[in-house]
């Protein structure tokens, strides 16, 4: 039998998580034009999974391949306008015209954008698997010569 940490903990995060999910989508589509982006929606899903781990609830295990589709996405991203003559990571923006919601613009900073959250996200979930082990030693302090 599981024991639970603490009665308020697994449903308080169970609750925030969602919330926060959906405020790092929003900080991924505006963070290119105002704050955001690619890094902070990354360390806002980082600290979803972080909470999950802490209330001992499921979250994925995918460092490694979150961490190479992301290098991916991005070095496609970068070198894609080479291909159309154009300088490494110039910027392409296209508009469409969508039923029900109009004109939607968007451009290659978004699945820049995408690319560095899933390296982001990678990160931390790899330093949350990663063993930690505690010491009581006390770290050796190098004394200064006068």
């Amino acid at each position: 039998m599981k024991t639970r940490l603490s009665p308020i903990l697994e449903p308080a995060v169970q609750g925030v998580s969602p919330l926060a999910l959906v405020m790092a989508t929003y900080l991924l589509f505006a963070g290119h034009n105002g704050p955001g982006g690619g890094f902070a929606a990354g360390l806002v899903i980082g600290a979803v999974i972080a909470l999950r781990r802490l209330a001992d609830l499921p979250f994925p295990a995918v460092a490694t391949p979150l961490i190479a589709t992301g290098i991916i996405v991005i070095a496609t991203v970068a070198a894609a306008p080479l291909l159309f003559g154009n300088p490494l990571l110039d910027q392409s923006v296209w508009k469409l015209e969508l039923p029900l919601i109009g004109t939607v613009k968007s451009g290659s900073a978004l699945p820049f954008d995408i690319g560095v959250t899933a390296i982001v996200v990678g990160l931390v979930m790899a330093l949350l698997d990663s063993p930690i082990e505690a010491s009581d030693e006390i770290p050796h302090v190098r004394e200064e010569n006068p």
